[in-house]
């Protein structure tokens, strides 16, 4: 089992005092702007799905 993985900056500040939050698995806190944010894997998207892969309309 591997260890899980930890941000390297706030999301919201972009300060790197971050430390593992106890509200859940993947909660971190911001000691630099107070803030509290989650992180949650989604999943893999399959070939093609992506909106930059430029099937999009050009102006």
């Amino acid at each position: 089992m591997s260890e899980r993985a930890a941000p390297f900056y706030c999301p919201y500040c972009g300060d790197e005092d971050l430390r593992p939050s106890e509200e859940g698995h993947g909660a971190w806190e911001c000691a630099a702007c107070s803030r509290a944010f989650q992180l949650k894997f989604l999943g893999l998207l399959a070939p093609g799905t992506s909106s930059n892969s430029g099937g999009g309309k050009q102006i």
